[in-house]
């Protein structure tokens, strides 16, 4: 469900490797919105095969891959087009690329009009699946939330009790939600990438994916109805999942977000060239070493300072050419989950704040000053710019922003002078300025 760039990078990446190695997993893509009819449009015709590009440092890498078998389009809520699919026999996962807003109860409005949301189709299907007796089924997400998998078993179980108050029950004993942590850096795809592939490779194809080299999957092996030797292909099961989320969520991720809508604001167009810049680097070097890594518990094996270390290289990857405004999507989503716990342990110890509020300080501007139709997607766009506009006079009025700033932030002394004086550095000085005079707090010397 949610047949993206990252799926496509990813997930289906590892099944066509076990797949060329004589594997018998493949996928049937399914689509829920509307604007997924470009994707159908795409992969039909190529009999749903679709090249894999990889950008690192050296020259490109083409890869045609063939684990989508189909892909079914069913935007309308009343098609059961999806739900035959997810109740078919042969169906033992699904899986869930639906991006972290994918999560979020229907809206007051979406009720009214009688819209569900996608947990809505899953149990529409779910209660198929069980008057068939189809038998159980895993839902396994692939989405960048703390605790996916409990989030997605969580968005079930609420749909199926407002369908069936008997679906839950049988949800429980025949769905597993295990909990992932995936990885892989993937850009949108340029026409010059086609171009590329057409040039170089000799091969055309209407939506090509573009990835760095780099990719990664952890995850809980808790799998209801089989599952595919994914360690075959380099995944990894865990029982120390939660650690393995904090420490892509509040580096990798928090990382991106943290520079994104500094960098939008600076007329930056690629996450490279903004690495480049030295007062970015030294921020964002900063922002992981002082703010970030003290709230990890580290992994045997896995040194904090080596995954933050790696994260900075594949941000410096000038070959994947990762657009800024990529980056810049849906910030009310993702600061919840990829800063703010930060903030918050940070606050409970006395640890620095100063580069995590400037951050969202700039996030803020960004939303306040930029026009509306050259910012990227917010699924709460409208709430957060009317937040914006009122701290543009008053910066604080952003923190009234309950949706992203809990109680224990947007109460805290610190935070709140910290989070005004670092947007009254961006609206003075520019932000580049404005985060080059943030180098000296809070920290305590050295690299990653």
């Amino acid at each position: 469900m949610g047949v993206g760039g990252f799926h496509r990078a990813h997930f289906a990446a590892y099944v066509h490797q076990l797949a060329s190695a004589g594997g018998d997993w493949g996928i049937v893509g399914l689509g829920l919105l509307a604007r997924d009819a470009d994707m159908a449009a795409a992969l039909r015709p190529q009999d749903h095969l679709y090249t894999l590009i990889e950008k690192g440092s050296g020259d490109p890498a083409a890869q045609v891959i063939g684990s989508i078998i189909g892909f079914v389009h069913a935007p309308n809520a009343h098609d059961r087009a999806a739900s035959e699919l997810v109740a078919a026999r042969g169906t033992s996962i699904l899986s869930l690329t639906i991006t972290e807003s994918g999560y979020a109860e229907a809206s007051s409005a979406e009720s009214v009009a009688g819209e569900g949301t996608t947990f809505d189709r899953i149990a529409a299907a779910l209660a198929l699946r069980r008057d068939r007796a189809a038998g159980p089924i895993t839902i396994l997400s692939c989405d960048n939330l703390p605790g996916n998998g409990q989030a997605a078993r969580a968005a079930t179980l609420a749909a199926a009790a407002r369908l069936d108050p008997a679906l839950p029950a049988w949800v429980e004993g025949h769905c597993t939600f295990p909990n992932s942590m995936v990885d892989r850096i993937t850009p949108a795809t340029s026409d010059d990438d086609r171009r590329w592939l057409r040039d170089s490779a000799g091969i055309i194809d209407r939506w090509p994916v573009v990835a760095e080299p780099f990719r990664q999957w952890v995850m809980e092996d808790d799998f209801a109805g089989g599952r595919p030797s994914w360690e075959d292909a380099g995944a990894l099961f865990t029982d120390r999942i939660d650690d393995w989320e904090r420490y892509k969520l509040r580096v990798l991720n928090a990382g991106h977000s943290c520079i994104a809508y500094l960098s939008a604001l600076a007329g930056i167009t690629f996450v490279h060239e903004a690495m480049a810049v030295p007062a970015v680097r030294a921020f964002l070097e900063g922002l992981l070493r002082d703010e970030a890594l003290p709230t990890l518990v580290e992994i045997p094996g896995h040194p904090r300072e080596e995954y933050a270390a790696s994260v900075l290289d594949r941000f410096a990857n000038a070959g994947v050419r990762d657009q800024i405004a990529r980056v810049c999507l849906d910030g009310s989503a993702k600061f919840p989950a990829f800063l703010i716990p930060t903030i918050e342990r940070q606050l409970e110890t006395g640890g620095p704040i100063e580069r995590s509020a400037i951050a969202l300080a700039a996030w803020a501007r960004y939303l306040g000053v930029v026009d509306p139709e050259r910012q990227s997607f917010d699924a709460d766009g409208d709430a957060a710019r009317r937040y914006a506009t009122e701290a543009i006079a008053d910066p604080l009025a952003f923190l009234a922003y309950e949706a992203v700033f809990p109680p224990a932030v947007r109460s805290s002394p610190r935070f709140r002078s910290a989070f005004a004086i670092g947007y009254g550095r961006i609206a003075e000085m520019g932000p580049i300025s404005a985060i080059g005079a943030t180098s000296d707090i809070g920290s305590a010397g050295g690299g990653l």
